[in-house]
């Protein structure tokens, strides 16, 4: 046989083992094996309630879609810090992030996202009368005594990065209340957080001596950045991401849609406008 021959054959058993490996987490499911689902603990994305029950919005819209694929379909779920979401995915760990993850192009050469569910902005929980008078990143920035807590592995460590927010005066925590402990203990003057995170946090402390800020979009290269969450797949998975993501754009926005996620504070006006293709090659 010619090497070109050869070679050709290769090309088409490597084609042809990608697509089995495309189809295999998916059918496993289908035949069975638990499709397994990562949090980070996060309200109100995905986080474990007072009962020990998992919830939130992510991992109730998943369990929506997934019936809608096929109600055989078991799930187990895993929680994790933040910052190793992506890389516990890549690994093998679990299967499916359900943690409001915003899309961006950076994590978009890492894993493979579904179309986003919401659209939120960042807000700042800070000591009661925010006595440093900081309502965004450039606040931080500029004021050289200010520290900032954020969760490792989050964009707002990115969003403080391109503030100017110098690396000695951000703080990194595996997720918000450690954060929120740290602001309380005095050790930062800051959390930066989504907005809904922020307000989340605060409910479940009830502590009069923080507060949250106004919502806000940092401002980068002279335009307003929104976040938009989403799950992630590993890239592998494309053929799960795409049945997930066909049924999932169907159910957003719809009366059950709004229904599930408004407890969770999620509203009309936060329906996303964009898709992962468009977030992913801006």
């Amino acid at each position: 046989m010619k090497p070109g021959a050869i070679g050709a054959l290769a090309a088409g058993a490597v084609l042809l083992l990608g697509g089995w490996a495309v189809a295999d987490t998916l059918e496993a499911a289908r035949e069975g094996e638990p499709l397994r689902i990562a949090i980070a603990d996060e309200a109100p994305y995905g986080y474990v309630d007072s009962d020990g029950e998992i919830t939130g919005e992510a991992p109730e819209i998943a369990r929506r879609v997934l019936e809608r694929i096929d109600p055989a379909i078991r799930t187990e779920y895993v929680v994790t810090n933040f910052g190793d979401l992506i890389s516990g995915l890549n690994g093998g760990r679990f299967d499916l992030v359900a943690a409001g993850m915003y899309v961006t192009p950076e994590r978009c050469e890492r894993v493979a996202f579904s179309d986003p569910t919401y659209v939120v902005g960042e807000a700042f929980a800070v000591r009661a009368g925010n006595p440093m008078g900081l309502t965004d990143f450039t606040d931080v920035a500029h004021n050289d005594d200010a520290v900032l807590a954020v969760m490792a592995g989050a964009i707002e460590y990115y969003y403080a990065f391109r503030a100017g927010v110098p690396a000695e005066r951000v703080v990194l925590y595996p997720g918000p209340e450690a954060a929120v402990e740290a602001l309380r203990a005095g050790d930062v003057d800051a959390v930066a957080l989504t907005s809904l995170t922020v307000r989340a946090a605060l409910d479940a402390l009830d502590d009069p001596e923080i507060e949250a800020t106004e919502q806000f979009y940092p401002v980068q290269d002279g335009e307003e950045v929104r976040g938009y969450g989403a799950f992630a797949f590993r890239q592998s998975d494309e053929r799960l991401r795409d049945v997930f993501n066909e049924h999932l754009t169907e159910f957003v926005g719809t009366p059950e849609h709004l229904t599930l996620v408004e407890p969770f504070g999620f509203t009309e006006d936060m329906i996303p406008d964009v898709t992962a293709e468009e977030l992913c090659n801006p």
